[in-house]
């Protein structure tokens, strides 16, 4: 059974090294989908498998139905901006 490889990304200078490094690592036991949310699929099933895997930043890469670690808890919240100066100029 192939290992099933998603690709979060944005289609951007940033993500494509990315994904490009997954196609390249990958073997020929992994099928790979790339989901470029900046182009948002037509079945919104990019967005739901966003949803349904916690994806807080980009790139992003899940395998066989889960968030991989280095792609988890990446969040920026208000307290985050706040505490950095935003808001008080």
């Amino acid at each position: 059974m192939k290992r099933q490889i998603e690709i979060f990304t944005a289609g951007c200078p940033v993500c494509e090294p990315v994904v490009q490094l997954v196609k390249e690592t990958a073997g020929e036991n992994c099928e790979i989908t790339i989901h470029n949310l900046s182009e948002r699929c037509e079945s919104k099933i990019c967005l739901t498998k966003m949803e349904e895997y916690g994806v807080k930043r980009l790139p992003a890469i899940a395998v066989d139905g889960k968030l991989l670690g280095c792609c988890k808890n990446i969040e920026i919240k208000k307290e985050d901006l706040i505490n950095a100066g935003i808001g008080s100029c």
